[in-house]
């Protein structure tokens, strides 16, 4: 006869999936974010004026709002590789998609918001002489970010399924 879970081991299983599904809901809405900017708004064909309106508007929505779902990502990811520490297999995985978090975080930190910074000081009808290279360096620090956070969600959706396969078999 085989004993049914105690309460205890019920809850732990359910704050580890609550846990799970937090951090990969996150890093999927971060992921989705900048795969669908690296897919539908690359700047490299709009004008001054577009890109600016364009640049301008995406800041204002999404410049503290993205930071802060990827701080809450990395803190849920962390959680989730201290709760499962003792399978060292998911624990390291879950540690290198914190680590693609990272890089994310400080690619946007230090490349694209300082950028973001100068863009929010521009006049659409009145553009910098050099505003195509700025556009270009903000471009690619997104390319960057967009491949680590794209990483991040992959690493993190391996873990769980490995985890499960193994859990099975």
């Amino acid at each position: 006869m085989v004993e049914a879970p105690s309460r205890t081991t019920k809850c732990r299983l359910m704050i580890k999936q609550i846990v799970q599904i937090a951090s990969l809901t996150l890093i999927a809405l971060l992921a989705g974010t900048v795969f669908g900017i690296w897919r539908g708004y690359n700047p490299a064909t709009l004008s001054a004026m577009a890109f600016i309106e364009q640049q301008q508007n995406a800041i204002r929505g999404l410049n503290v709002l993205l930071p802060v779902m990827g701080a809450l990502a990395m803190g849920f990811t962390l959680l989730a590789a201290y709760i499962q520490r003792t399978d060292r297999y998911v624990f390291y995985t879950l540690l290198l998609a914190v680590l693609c978090m990272v890089i994310s975080m400080l690619v946007t930190r230090f490349g694209n918001q300082p950028l973001n910074a100068v863009v929010m000081t521009w006049r659409p009808d009145a553009p910098p002489a050099t505003w195509q290279e700025l556009r270009d360096k903000w471009w690619h620090f997104h390319l960057i970010r967009t491949g680590t956070t794209i990483a991040a969600l992959v690493i993190m959706v391996y873990s769980i399924v490995q985890k499960a396969a193994i859990d099975e078999g």
